[in-house]
């Protein structure tokens, strides 16, 4: 059992990385990147990981907004990665204005607002939700406020119809978070600052209603909660999710993004929550996956219980990598199980 976040600690940890990176800007709560091209966009993406780790676990029921600074981190191109109270947000910004994937929570939308005012005074345009979870989705209302405009606020179709009927024991989303432009075709694509936006459908992955954002001339991809680096991805079987549909998400990923030499660099991967990545680690993660994947299979087959296959400990080789989590193994043989 993972010991509970402790807020002083946190908050110290967060003291520290600033002071030792020397970047906090007096008064803004704002993180910038001070090293200079691809390798130094890594080399501080490393330095955020202890932040990101602590980001990426799950946030306790109401958490203490006010002691969360967002940080930001430009990736390349015209896109920047912020971190927060909840999952990764991907900003986009030119002259055409703003674009952000993934909005938080909404009382973090002030603090996200004057980050995104560092980098733009254009107003926001475009808001892409990749799936319905509130950490994600929590701020669209707020930041289209305090935006300058009335965004679009694009997503799968499943998650509008996520947020109009919630499930049981799950609480009603406001009105004005709910997506005005959702897609239902495999892809959505549009032109903005000068690059082309490719959203692409992910089905019945970490839910029903995923998408990846590929931002096509800066060469970075936003993939929502399909791919943490740092935790087992969660498969939200109550809102559609699949282990194999996250497998097959993962390997479009990869797909779509392209290493530079010696397998790194290239095309960067902002995930749901945790580091900035590259392309070797998805593989990475995606291997993971099927291999827990296929354990699990492999005992189903021999008729073990659910009980029996966790006191298998299937995920134990990956646990000192992403955390003991006895409810990944319980997804996957609750989803493998139901195809039997």
């Amino acid at each position: 059992m993972k010991r509970p976040a402790n807020p002083e600690r946190q908050a110290e940890c967060l003291s520290h990385l600033a002071s030792k990176l020397r970047i906090l800007r007096g008064g803004t709560g704002v993180f910038a990147c001070p090293l200079g091209g691809k390798g130094g966009v890594l080399a501080f993406a490393g330095c955020l990981i202890a932040v990101s780790a602590l980001l990426a676990q799950n946030p306790p029921p109401q958490p203490d907004f006010s002691k969360v600074e967002v940080k930001i981190l430009p990736v390349q191109g015209s896109v920047y990665m912020l971190v927060g109270a909840g999952g990764n947000s991907t900003v986009q910004v030119g002259k055409d204005g703003v674009l952000i994937v993934d909005t938080q929570y909404a009382p973090m939308a002030p603090k996200i607002m004057a980050v995104i005012r560092t980098l733009s005074d254009q107003p926001i345009k475009y808001i892409i939700n990749t799936h319905v979870h509130g950490d994600h989705t929590g701020g669209n209302g707020a930041l289209a406020k305090l935006g300058g405009a009335t965004p679009r606020i694009i997503a799968n179709d499943h998650v509008l119809n996520r947020m109009t009927t919630p499930g049981p024991g799950q609480p009603p989303v406001p009105d004005a978070d709910w997506p005005n432009d959702e897609y239902f075709n495999p892809t959505k694509d549009f032109y903005f600052n000068n690059e082309a936006v490719i959203v692409y459908h992910m089905p019945a992955a970490h839910t029903d209603g995923d998408s990846v954002v590929f931002f096509r001339k800066s060469d970075v991809v936003s993939t929502g909660d399909i791919f943490t680096p740092e935790r087992y991805p969660l498969i939200d079987l109550q809102r559609g999710g699949t282990v194999q549909g996250i497998i097959d998400a993962l390997n479009r990923i990869i797909d779509i993004t392209v290493p530079a030499k010696y397998q790194e660099g290239g095309t960067y991967v902002i995930p749901g929550h945790g580091r900035l990545c590259e392309e070797a680690d998805v593989v990475e993660y995606r291997d993971m996956v099927t291999i827990i994947r296929d354990r699990i299979a492999d005992l189903i087959s021999k008729g073990k219980t659910l009980d029996q296959v966790k006191a298998a400990k299937p995920t134990l080789d990956y646990d000192t990598q992403y955390g003991a989590n006895v409810g990944f193994i319980e997804a996957i043989y609750k989803n493998l199980s139901a195809k039997k």
